[in-house]
């Protein structure tokens, strides 16, 4: 169906019919509108009021409008037209977005457009505020706090530093940096990394020597390390396993998607 110029999906076992209602069988009732249904009186609200959708106003002569209801009450929502039947593969919301007003699930339409899925017993209750008070009480959504996966990327590049932020950044993770290996191990120790991405190459303390410190600290031993080298001999890949890395990288795998995929294999996607 579409409320304004939006298309919404309406479950059809929450249906309890569709009506083509002409509007000089609308009733005022205590100020509100109201029509005859089976020998009963039932509350009309619109559509556009109850999820805040701009679009053309309501037809004049004719509305179309879905009768919803629980046990004890029964409400029309007034709506701009209906586009058919189809079978939807029904996507939860982000849970960022926490509780969303009268919408319960998202999907894509046949033409690939998306919609979002009514939740009916949502929009029963909003009805029930605009018949009984004339406006809609929101309250306001509460936000799931969402804990990001951290990873901690020590090179002395600069631009290789900020080129891995950005792959990994862009991909959702928290992404800390560090110098090189020294730098790079005071790090860890104060914990709260998921993963360690580290060059082999650095002052003070090469990326192999960094990796033994790791493996040989037993408040960190376990925590996953990836090596992204330049070096990319088979020599050099076994030295990196060797000393406890648990992938051994090149920086080409920035370009063919290996560096990511490794990323996700190892501690998975970004949000805990």
């Amino acid at each position: 169906m579409t409320i304004g110029d939006e298309p919404f999906a309406w479950p059809l076992n929450r249906t309890d019919r569709l009506i083509k209602l002409d509007v000089a069988a609308i009733e005022t009732l205590e100020g509100k509108p109201h029509f005859a249904c089976d020998g009963r009186h039932v509350g009309l609200v619109s559509g556009r009021q109850v999820f805040e959708c701009g679009g053309p106003p309501d037809a004049p002569d004719s509305l179309w409008v879905v009768l919803i209801g629980d046990r004890t009450h029964q409400y029309g929502l007034i709506v701009n037209g209906f586009l058919g039947e189809q079978d939807l593969v029904v996507r939860p919301l982000d849970a960022r977005l926490g509780k969303v007003p009268n919408v319960a699930a998202a999907a894509v339409l046949d033409d690939g457009s998306p919609v979002l899925i009514v939740d009916v017993d949502d929009v029963i209750r909003s009805a029930g505020m605009l018949v009984q008070e004339g406006k809609l009480r929101r309250p306001r959504p509460q936000r799931v706090a969402v804990k990001r996966k951290r990873v901690l990327v020590v090179d002395d590049s600069a631009i290789v530093r900020e080129a891995e932020r950005q792959l990994l950044v862009g991909r959702g993770y928290d992404v800390d940096l560090a110098v090189d290996g020294v730098d790079g191990l005071n790090a860890v120790r104060q914990g709260g990394y998921d993963l360690v991405v580290s060059d082999i190459d650095m002052p003070r303390m090469t990326g192999l020597e960094f990796v033994r410190a790791v493996r040989a600290d037993p408040a960190v031993q376990s925590l996953p390390v990836v090596i992204v080298s330049y070096k990319d001999r088979d020599e050099d890949r076994k030295r990196g396993l060797a000393v406890g890395a648990n992938a051994y990288l090149t920086k080409s795998s920035f370009h063919d998607g290996r560096f990511l995929e490794a990323i996700e294999d190892l501690i998975g996607p970004p949000e805990r």
